[in-house]
């Protein structure tokens, strides 16, 4: 190993060294004079100018012109990623000694003393400043401008919908400072004022030369519900969804994608607004008139449901070509239902074309012509008299209305419900959804109604009740039913009779009531109307009636008998003698006793 060799300083004084008389040249109070200066210009707390003489990656080495050089952390310069050896920088001094006997300076602390006020001049004279970009916060980035944490709103990074912010994290980025609050400090920054101004310019002059009709090449930039924005080289428009496709569309998402290159049309632009409505249907011909012309009214056609309504459905039958099933066409029947029940959304179907206009580009469709129509033979397949059963759909005041099969409907007056009960509404008598027996009384084809009746299943009882319950009959009932008119009787099964309220008057002067059972007289009988009237208080006023004119009758013969004797007697007065004298008081005694 070779040895090292020692060289002798010619200029160092090992005696002066000893005696403590100085080594060098120069004098001892030079050199100090010299370090004193040094000290003098650091002071803690102070924010002094240095120079970068050393960088690697943990730090960052700062010459102030003290005794010694400062480290600082590479981290503090994270804002500046250009930083090189040599160039000035501002450092504050935490400590001109640490324990390690080490200066202690600091970059950032530096940074954010001067830092407000630098934020305010770059806001006032509308300076571009750089920033380090730290993290992503909620709606934007924070971002590290002269050591101050200011706010980046996610609006503001680029003229174009951010679709991943992590991407701008640790990098450093120019700024402009478009607002401060100076009560807490707050700052917020924009890139996007940046481009916006590059931008202005090249709108200016892509606007200038706008046409309507003027196809150009764009790039899909947003996609929105209701639209998409297309980026035409510095200047957006808009493809309003219903400008996307001659079919419908449910969202522009089925038609483009993001940065997706297409061609589009200017249909309409606003040079104060800057606004540009685009097109892209219009760029191929309408369906319409691409569709076959020998396409007729009767023809069969095949389409897909688009869109349901309560009162029908559309039927892309081509791309852009639609016809309206409305639910009538849906179904036979006369009982509207909702679309919903026939079909929904996306179902392939077949239907007739019911009307064509090609100028208005207007179609309307069928289902239910596929299927024959069930009124064409309804003489032969529900002849009058034809019984069979029926399914209770509706109720009105007048009768029921009800279903044979699917499209055949037909009424059962509500006089036709019963010969014996008196139906006040038919809800007495039947319910919806019910089954019940009609017979066919009557076809009206053209109207497309039938006349049905459910009483003449059974013959008319009628005939048999009426000489059962002739006038002047007398029948033992029970009372049903009381009212302020009078009360109801049953008579016999489905037979009922009315009695009014001053005929239900007993013999004693009390009134009948619900439940009691009597005898009652029938005083009226009208088959028409199905009524039988009936009296309880008859029974005992026409024997009273008939004893007391037996009593005026015999008073009457009585008087006459009396009448006749006078006549008698005065007719033998005119003719008496002395003579007749005896005979007189023999009749005057005759006529005594007859009294």
């Amino acid at each position: 190993m070779e040895q090292n060799k020692i060289v002798a300083n010619e200029n160092f004084d090992w005696n002066a060294f000893e005696n403590d008389l100085g080594v060098y040249d120069q004098s001892k109070e030079a050199i100090e004079e010299a370090y004193g200066k040094t000290m003098s210009n650091v002071a803690v707390g102070e924010v002094v100018e240095g120079t970068v003489t050393e960088i690697n990656k943990r730090e960052v080495t700062v010459n102030i012109g003290y005794k010694s050089e400062g480290l600082i952390s590479a981290t503090e310069f994270r804002y500046n990623p250009d930083l090189t050896v040599g160039e000035k920088v501002e450092v504050y001094v935490e400590s001109v000694e640490d324990k390690g006997g080490q200066l202690a300076l600091s970059h950032k602390k530096a940074r954010q003393l001067k830092s407000w006020d630098r934020v305010n001049e770059a806001l006032n004279n509308d300076e571009i400043i750089k920033g380090y970009v730290k993290c992503r916060t909620k709606g934007g980035m924070i971002v590290d401008v002269f050591g101050i944490e200011a706010f980046l709103p996610g609006s503001q990074i680029d003229v174009k919908p951010i679709r991943d912010y992590d991407v701008y994290v640790d990098k450093t980025m120019e700024f402009k400072v478009v607002k401060i609050n100076q009560e807490f400090r707050n700052v917020v920054v924009s890139h996007k004022a940046l481009i916006e101004a590059e931008l202005e310019a090249q709108k200016q002059v892509i606007m200038s030369k706008l046409e309507k009709g003027q196809i150009l090449e764009g790039t899909v930039k947003n996609i929105t519900t209701y639209g998409v924005f297309i980026d035409l080289g510095g200047v957006d428009g808009l493809i309003h969804i219903t400008d996307l496709s001659w079919g419908r569309v449910s969202h522009p998402e089925e038609v483009v994608a993001l940065d997706q290159k297409l061609n589009v049309v200017i249909l309409d632009f606003d040079d104060s607004k800057k606004r540009i409505a685009l097109g892209l249907k219009q760029l191929t011909a309408h369906p319409w008139e691409s569709l076959d012309s020998e396409l007729k009214v009767g023809d069969k056609v095949t389409g897909k449901v688009v869109v349901m309504a309560d009162y029908g459905a559309f039927v892309e039958i081509a791309a852009g070509v639609e016809g309206l099933i409305h639910v009538s066409e849906m179904s036979w029947s006369q009982h509207l239902r909702s679309a919903q029940d026939f079909m929904k959304v996306g179902d392939q179907i077949e239907a007739v074309v019911l009307t064509l206009d090609r100028e208005e580009r207007k179609m309307s469709l069928g289902i239910k012509q596929l299927t024959a129509d069930p009124w064409e033979n309804i003489e032969t397949k529900y002849p009058v008299g034809t019984k069979c059963t029926a399914k209770v759909r509706n109720f009105t005041n007048f009768g029921v209305f009800v279903e044979i099969e699917e499209g055949i409907d037909g009424l059962i007056h509500i006089s036709d419900l019963s010969w014996t009960k008196k139906v006040k509404h038919p809800s007495e008598f039947t319910q919806i959804g019910a089954e019940i027996e009609v017979v066919v009384l009557e076809i009206d084809k053209e109207n497309r109604r039938l006349s049905l009746g459910h009483k003449q299943l059974e013959e008319n009882p009628w005939n048999e009740i009426e000489s059962k319950f002739a006038v002047d009959t007398v029948h033992n009932a029970t009372i049903s039913e009381v009212n302020d008119k009078g009360a109801v009787v049953v008579l016999g099964e489905n037979v009922t009779g009315f009695v009014p309220a001053k005929q239900m008057v007993k013999e004693d002067g009390t009134t009948l009531k619900a439940g009691e059972t009597a005898d009652f007289k029938v005083i009226e009988f009208s088959k028409a109307t199905k009524r039988i009237t009936l009296s309880h208080s008859r029974l005992f006023e026409e024997a009273k009636r008939e004893q007391i004119a037996a009593e005026k009758a015999e008073k009457r013969a009585a008087a006459d008998a009396t009448k006749s004797s006078i006549k008698k007697v005065n007719a033998s007065i005119e003719k008496t003698t002395l003579g007749d004298i005896a005979g007189l008081a023999e009749l005057k005694a005759a006529m005594e006793k007859n009294k």
